[in-house]
């Protein structure tokens, strides 16, 4: 595993348990649409990632990185990988902006809109090379953004993640590997589009039925 994914782990893991025992800091550094809009805390949109829910949240979305960033990395190199994972995260918080500017309360943490890039990406270059718990990686995929359409658009009151930067981030690590490595992503377009099921049904029912406003 490459030196820059090992900090990213271990800072985010450093810094989640700081978050969990501190709530002032919790509350300083997470994604807040008041805080950004009123406030202009732009900060919050790189900050949130490295804050998480609880143990579970941290270790899954640490787990997913490691299981999907080998690809990536031997794809995309260290600088590639930098890109995918900050593009994918700002893009996934912008696009929550977006969507939930009307509601000042929403707030949210996590890196999965950054850990979504990744393995869209990653699946992107190697659908059937990535197994996780003996899962191959476009079905690990396919449910991991398939949870999370589901949480977002049946939020519940002790859910706090950032369900809908999974879209963006997602968005931004496939675009990436596209324009990277265009024939060997088209060559895995099937795999893909299983993949995108629960973003595209995300995407009708924000754009078409308006269920989020």
């Amino acid at each position: 595993m490459s030196p820059i994914v090992l900090v990213i782990i271990a800072v985010t893991c450093i810094v989640s348990y700081m978050g969990l025992n501190n709530v002032a800091m919790f509350e300083k550094y997470k994604f807040s649409v008041s805080a950004i809009n009123n406030r202009k805390e732009y900060f919050r949109l790189i900050t949130s990632a490295f804050l998480h829910a609880d143990f579970m949240h941290l270790f899954f979305n640490m787990l997913s990185l490691y299981f999907f960033q080998g690809v990536v990395m031997v794809f995309f190199g260290n600088i590639g990988f930098l890109i995918i994972y900050f593009g994918s995260l700002i893009l996934g918080n912008l696009f929550s902006l977006m969507i939930y500017k009307n509601q000042p309360w929403y707030s949210a943490i996590g890196a999965s809109g950054a850990v979504s890039g990744i393995i869209f990406a990653s699946i992107a270059m190697a659908p059937n090379e990535i197994s996780v718990n003996f899962l191959p990686g476009w079905i690990f995929g396919t449910l991991y953004f398939g949870y999370s359409v589901y949480m977002m658009l049946n939020p519940k009151q002790w859910d706090n993640l950032g369900h809908s930067a999974h879209l963006g981030g997602a968005f931004f690590g496939l675009v990436y590997s596209i324009v990277m490595h265009p024939q060997l992503a088209l060559s895995n377009l099937y795999y893909l589009g299983v993949m995108s099921l629960p973003l595209i049904y995300l995407g009708y029912q924000i754009f078409v039925k308006k269920k989020i406003r």
